[in-house]
């Protein structure tokens, strides 16, 4: 969702560059052992090393300083550290470098729509070219293009860069991020033409339930917005003033609660709320932020961050991901030399992979490839949906409209299926092939017979025999020993073998509504499983068979 098909990092010699760096969930000596001379050789041009981890690891003997967390709570520390950078270098002072950044390279100037809600607002879509009406860009893809205010002349405008443009014939060769004559508006606090209005956010981080659904409960902040276009135009505010209301970061004449300090441990976003949750000093906290950014500003963005499976292989980790990206996206560090992120969690094992994705996809014969989330593709066709207990509106947001009373995750996959929001192979219970052959428009053929209900979803009936995997490859990754969660599920339904597999199945209260449940779950779904190594692992061992691959020593010459 965030970095798109691959983490493409930067090379490990880029550390040498970072005049800050952190390792955030990313064990450096360990997992990158012949590259982490560059981080040790750094060092003595001074550069400052941040180690974050819960356990005293290698790499923290490395660094000048140790914070350490609960498991799981990085969130909570880098949201602390974004509310005093936000604080200190945005609103109690305007950092020239970070503001012609997230101006120029990130969304935080673009507007988005309010919606009234409990006697409030609540946050609602990105403003696009075509809400605008007369005033909207002619071309294709205006609802693909999202929306600023100009400094200049005090109206909307449609800045170049957003997905619009990518794909209509009158933005071919200029997808790029030149604002030209635009000069966005950041935040629309003191513009004249704003006025302060209550908006409700969300909060997870207690138990309550009392409003809506779901287990948190809502905040109320205050942001500036305007009507454009007159009284009956949409009502906006822009990113960033929402960022600083979701940080807890005030401002003079803004309605709602806020914190009344760095101190107020109640209220979430503050250095003494995540105190609780991470045991990490308040005071630690703030020195860190101060630092990193103090630093960003004077280094031109040379502030980077390590991080990996020490921090992503947690419930909601794309969540903490979108909270350190935040940090550097603020500072004005992603797209510099020794600056932005670097993820680390060891998936690098095809290089490049934009050349074997080629290959492995055919992409030179047909587009687009069809790849899909590995999560769910074995969610389902491993059954680890029979098993799940957990209903879907429990993750929901307190703000919800309801939209998962009922349902389970399985539901949710088989929605987003067919309402078109994730791709899902195999599509239907037919082969994509027999479909595109019969006779006259197949897209329309399609459409017919999922409107007559002869043709379905295959995520609607995993366990049906036409929608079993038959064959699998594994190209250098050693799923039934590593990268696979639950690998009991796997070795029972996939393969059919032995396996230690000791959950309930769920309970028939606790199923899925919209996907069909077979009384008996099938074993032994693949008819062929492939390896390619160039070791024995636990995926060769029960492969039935193992095609030889060559190491890279075997490929170049030692000497």
């Amino acid at each position: 969702q965030v970095f798109g098909d691959q983490t493409d990092v930067p090379e490990s010699g880029d550390w040498w560059d970072a005049a800050y760096l952190m390792m955030w969930g990313s064990n450096v000596p360990v997992t990158r052992t012949p590259d982490a001379h560059w981080m040790a050789e750094a060092r003595y041009r001074g550069q400052k090393v941040v180690v974050v981890a819960p356990d005293y690891a290698d790499n923290a003997k490395f660094a000048d300083e140790w914070l350490h967390p609960h498991p799981g709570t990085d969130g909570a520390l880098a949201l602390a550290m974004g509310h005093v950078i936000l604080r200190e270098f945005f609103v109690d002072r305007q950092t020239e470098f970070f503001d012609d950044y997230v101006r120029r390279f990130t969304d935080l100037p673009f507007l988005v729509t309010l919606a009234e809600r409990d006697g409030a607002y609540v946050p609602a879509k990105f403003l696009r070219a075509s809400d605008l009406g007369q005033g909207a860009e002619e071309g294709e893809g205006d609802e693909w293009k999202t929306v600023v205010l100009d400094e200049r002349t005090g109206r909307a405008a449609v800045p170049n860069g957003s997905l619009g443009f990518r794909w209509n014939e009158s933005g071919k060769g200029k997808w790029n991020l030149e604002l030209g004559d635009i000069e966005p508006v950041l935040t629309l606090q003191g513009s004249g033409v704003a006025a302060g209005v209550e908006v409700l956010l969300p909060r997870f981080d207690t138990e309550g339930g009392t409003h809506g659904q779901g287990r948190g409960e809502v905040v109320r902040r205050g942001v500036p917005a305007t009507r454009l276009g007159g009284p009956e135009g949409p009502l906006v505010t822009t990113v960033f003033d929402l960022l600083l209301a979701q940080y807890g970061v005030g401002r003079e004449g803004l309605p709602g609660a806020w914190p009344a300090s760095y101190d107020d441990a109640d209220a979430p976003g503050t250095p003494a709320w995540q105190e609780v949750h991470t045991s990490v000093p308040a005071a630690k906290c703030v020195r860190i932020a101060r630092e990193f950014a103090a630093t960003a500003e004077k280094s031109r963005g040379r502030c980077m961050i390590l991080m990996g499976a020490g921090t992503n292989h947690w419930f909601h980790s794309e969540t903490i991901y979108r909270s350190f990206l935040a940090l550097l996206q603020l500072t004005g560090c992603q797209g510099r030399n020794g600056g932005g992120w670097a993820h680390y969690v060891g998936q690098e094992k095809c290089r490049p992979v934009t050349g074997w994705a080629t290959l492995a996809s055919a992409n030179d014969w047909s587009r687009p490839p069809r790849q899909m989330i590995g999560a769910a593709y074995w969610f389902l066709n491993t059954d680890q949906w029979r098993y799940d207990k957990f209903a879907a509106d429990v993750l929901a947001s307190p703000l919800g409209e309801g939209r998962f009373a009922g349902m389970t995750g399985a539901d949710c996959l088989a929605l987003s299926a067919r309402t078109g929001w994730m791709p899902s192979y195999p599509t239907f219970d037919r082969s994509s092939l027999d479909l595109g052959a019969v006779p006259g428009d197949p897209v329309a053929n399609v459409v017919d017979e999922l409107r007559a209900g002869t043709l379905k979803f295959a995520c609607e009936d995993p366990d049906a025999p036409e929608n079993w995997p038959r064959v699998l490859t594994l190209w250098r990754a050693n799923l039934l020993g590593s990268s696979a969660k639950g690998a009991e599920y796997f070795t029972k339904h996939l393969l059919g073998t032995d396996s230690s597999l000791r959950a309930e199945e769920a309970a028939p209260d606790e199923r899925p509504s919209t996907v069909t449940w077979r009384d008996e779950a099938p074993e032994g779904k693949l008819d062929l499983l492939v390896s390619l190594d160039f070791r024995q692992t636990s995926s060769t061992l029960l492969s039935d068979v193992v095609l030889p691959a060559a190491t890279w020593y075997e490929k170049h010459d030692l000497s």
